[in-house]
C-alpha cells in the first residue's frame, strides 16, 4: 500500500508515523526497505541505561526534555541497532501516575481478597498467595512521563524534539476518525451495493476535507462552524401575486467567520 501510494503521488522522500502497535522487528524491516519512520515505543521495552538515567535526574527532569539512545532490535542476521528518543513531560507524569494508583488499589484488592484474581497488573501470585508486586510498582513510577520513539531518521537530519513532534501529528488524523464517525455520520453505512458505498464515503471524505480546510482557516472546530453557519437560511415568501426573499440575518461574529473562508459578502 504505501509503495502505490508513493509510486501514484511520486513521493520520493516518505516518512511512516505510527503508533505502537507497529513495533515489530519483521514491519521495521519491511519499512526499511524504502521508507523512513517514527513509532511509538512501549515504555515496557525502555533499555536499562535510561532506567539507570532516570533513577538518577529522578523528578528533576525538566518538561519537554528528550533523552536519546540505541536500542538492538530483531534476532540474528535481521538484528538491527535503531535510534530511539525518550521525552518526559510533566502532564503525561500526572496521567501515569493517576493509572498506577488506580491499579496499585486493583491489585491490593486481590491481594485481599476483595476483587477476583485477574491479569491486573502489579499483583504477583503462586499456588497458595497473593501479594501486590511493589517492585514492578516502583520500576513502573519511575518511568512516569516517559515515552519512547523509534526511528531510522539520522539525527541531523531531524533532531529529538522534532521526532516527538512530528509523532504527535497523529493526533490530527484520530482527530478526522472522530469527525467522520460523528459530525460527518459516516458511519453506519445503510447501503447494500458497492457502488453505493463508494459514493456515500467519497461524499464523507469529500466533507472531511472541505471541514479540515475550514477548521484549519478559522481555527474553530467543525461542530462550531457547523453552529454558526447553520442558521444561515433564506426563505422565498409570496404575497399575493409578489415574491419576497428574506435573506439570512448575519451577525458580526458569522460575518467574520464567512470572510476567513473566503466569502465575499455578496
Amino acid at each position: 500500500m504505501l509503495t502505490r501510494f508513493r509510486d501514484r503521488h511520486q513521493a520520493d522522500d516518505l516518512v511512516v508515523v505510527a503508533d505502537a502497535g507497529m513495533l515489530s522487528a519483521a514491519n521495521l524491516l519491511a519499512l526499511e526497505d524504502g521508507f523512513r519512520f517514527i513509532v511509538g515505543s512501549k515504555t515496557s521495552k525502555i533499555p536499562y541505561e535510561l532506567e539507570a538515567h532516570v533513577e538518577r535526574h529522578g523528578n528533576h527532569l525538566p518538561d519537554g526534555a528528550t533523552i536519546e539512545t540505541t536500542r538492538r532490535m530483531g534476532t540474528g542476521t535481521k538484528a538491527r541497532d535503531r535510534r530511539v528518543v525518550y521525552q518526559y513531560t510533566f502532564t503525561r507524569a500526572q496521567h501515569d501516575n493517576r493509572a498506577i494508583n488506580a491499579m496499585v488499589e486493583r491489585a491490593e484488592k486481590v491481594a485481599a481478597g476483595e476483587r477476583p484474581l485477574k491479569k491486573d497488573r502489579f499483583v504477583t501470585f503462586t499456588d497458595s498467595t497473593t501479594s501486590v508486586n511493589w517492585d514492578l510498582v516502583e520500576r513502573a513510577r519511575s518511568l512516569i512521563g516517559i515515552k519512547g520513539y523509534v526511528t531510522n531518521i539520522d539525527p541531523t537530519v531531524m533532531d529529538g524534539a522534532a521526532v516527538v513532534a512530528a509523532y504527535h501529528d497523529l493526533y490530527q488524523v484520530e482527530r478526522s476518525f472522530r469527525m467522520t464517525k460523528s459530525d460527518l455520520a459516516a458511519r453506519p453505512v445503510f447501503h447494500r451495493l458497492e457502488d453505493s458505498i463508494q459514493a456515500h464515503l467519497t461524499v464523507v471524505f469529500a466533507a472531511l476535507a472541505i471541514s479540515r480546510e475550514a477548521q484549519a482557516r478559522s481555527g474553530l472546530s467543525i461542530n462550531k462552524i457547523l453552529k454558526t453557519l447553520r442558521p444561515l437560511r433564506s426563505a422565498t415568501v409570496t404575497i399575493g401575486t409578489q415574491q419576497v426573499t428574506a435573506q439570512p440575518r448575519i451577525t458580526a461574529e458569522t460575518r467574520t467567520l464567512l470572510t476567513t473562508l473566503g466569502w465575499s459578502g455578496h
